[in-house]
């Protein structure tokens, strides 16, 4: 089920909300319906992957039991192995074990049976929660939760649960009994779902229309160089709008029922260095990754070899878990060389020290980055990056490039203005305001948002394109 449809936004949400406030009054018949509907919301779908979450639940349930008695006694380190081996088998099986047969098979000429096995949505997402809510146990981050309903409302909580961000236990271990939901938090839910839901249907969505189209014309070798450019800036906005308006949506309905999930986003392509924009995008992967397998294989500590090699694993796992395919890989490995680059030459803190220049070496090093990312095989990304300096016979532009580029220039200039902090400068001067002239404010802010939730439905009811980038992960 997606947050941007009709039915999510008419039927389920309404009645999950009316039944929770309505008819719930206690907070563990509310934790209950929560852990049901955020069933549901699963199975829409794809039932049978249902089970596949279950079994994730009680077994990680059961071993959280274990980890939390034998805290202070070396079995406790045999039960976080199983724990880590357990939740990376499922993940490996489901996502990782067609594309390691046929990489065999292109390898070593084999011609071994290639399983085809179908991708539970979200598996990735819920992996990691499902890890992190045993580590935490363990480091004391939260308390265990002696009931698997409980634990299953934490890794199967709906508003995150397909597509993030990844709410580490720690972060909610409190809120799943000790919440209070309250009128601001209500209200502020609302206002950072429509918010997230106008990213993905009226940016996201139209930035999709022109991305397929490049990358469909350099599959049929009549790219430009042009149309190269503009369905890589394109992406770029597409990818941030659709992950950034999910991450916006998940938070607002978290906030909805009393839940407080940190932010994912933090104006990305403001950075001024690969390792700035790495700490403004999808910060919950990029933190998950940090605390429990950077700093537990040594971080920087050690020797500065130590140090390149725990770089260059954790950034080549972040690839991989993005997906099974080589682009992945490469792309992950492109950003730890990157970053190993920036921390032992100094160029990251030259780059921030010159805004202008670090800023236009990140966007194009990002830019290139996405190029590699959206690519079917790194084939196809080399031969896109040759179309857009003009390798070969490209040529400059023709009709088509100019058509879609004067066609979509209002949505460009939109996008590149949204994707920058006017926001943020708008809520520090909105709080020097008078409270006369706060109200006027709110009052068409409010109508903004009406509009913006309108005509952002209007654009599900006619049935355009609507895609989520993040689902495949």
């Amino acid at each position: 089920m997606l947050f941007s449809s009709t039915f999510f936004l008419y039927v389920f949400l309404p009645l999950v909300l009316i039944i929770y406030y309505g008819l719930c009054k206690k907070q563990d018949t509310r934790n209950k319906l929560l852990l049901i509907t955020s069933l549901i919301f699963y199975a829409w779908g794809e039932p049978k992957f249902v089970i596949v979450m279950l079994v994730s639940i009680l077994a990680n349930y059961y071993l959280g039991l274990l980890v939390d008695r034998a805290r202070n006694t070396p079995k406790v380190k045999i039960y976080l192995a199983t724990m880590v081996v357990f939740n990376l088998t499922i993940m490996g099986i489901f996502k990782y074990l067609g594309f390691v047969v046929q990489s065999i098979n292109d390898v070593a000429s084999l011609n071994l049976t290639v399983p085809q096995i179908a991708l539970p949505i979200g598996i990735s997402f819920f992996t990691f929660q499902s890890i992190s809510y045993v580590i935490d146990v363990y480091r004391g981050h939260g308390k265990v939760l002696k009931s698997p309903l409980d634990v299953g409302l934490y890794i199967a909580f709906f508003p995150q649960l397909i597509a993030g961000p990844i709410v580490r236990y720690e972060t909610i271990a409190n809120e799943i009994h000790g919440r209070r939901e309250t009128e601001s938090d209500f209200a502020d839910g609302i206002v950072r779902f429509i918010i997230g839901l106008s990213k993905k249907v009226l940016l996201s969505n139209q930035f999709a229309l022109i991305a397929d189209k490049a990358y469909a014309l350099e599959g049929a070798g009549s790219l430009t160089v042009g149309f190269a450019w503009l369905g890589a800036v394109s992406y770029m906005l597409q990818i941030y709008f659709d992950f950034g308006g999910y991450s916006d949506m998940a938070i607002g309905l978290g906030k909805m029922f009393g839940f407080h999930f940190n932010e994912n986003f933090n104006f990305p392509y403001i950075a001024n260095s690969v390792s700035d924009f790495w700490r403004r995008w999808h910060i919950s992967l990029s933190t998950w990754f940090r605390d429990y397998v950077y700093i537990p294989l040594g971080g920087n500590r050690g020797s500065k070899l130590n140090h390149l090699r725990n770089i260059l694993i954790v950034w080549t796992l972040t690839g991989i878990w993005h997906g099974a395919n080589w682009t992945f890989i490469a792309w992950g490995f492109f950003f730890g060389v990157i970053l190993i680059i920036e921390k032992f030459t100094g160029l990251g803190k030259l780059m921030s020290q010159s805004k202008v220049i670090g800023h236009v070496y990140t966007l194009f090093l990002i830019l290139i980055s996405w190029v590699l990312f959206r690519a079917d095989s790194i084939g196809q990304a080399l031969s896109y990056i040759g179309h857009m300096f003009g390798i070969g016979d490209t040529p400059l532009s023709n009709d088509l490039t100019h058509l879609y580029f004067t066609d979509n220039l209002y949505i460009l200039v939109i996008g590149i203005l949204t994707a920058l902090p006017f926001s943020k400068l708008a809520r520090e001067r909105y709080q020097i305001l008078s409270p006369a002239m706060q109200k006027v404010v709110k009052g068409l802010a409010m109508i903004a948002l009406i509009v913006l939730f309108f005509v952002s439905v209007s654009y599900l009811v006619k049935g355009t394109y609507n895609p989520f980038i993040y689902f495949n992960f």
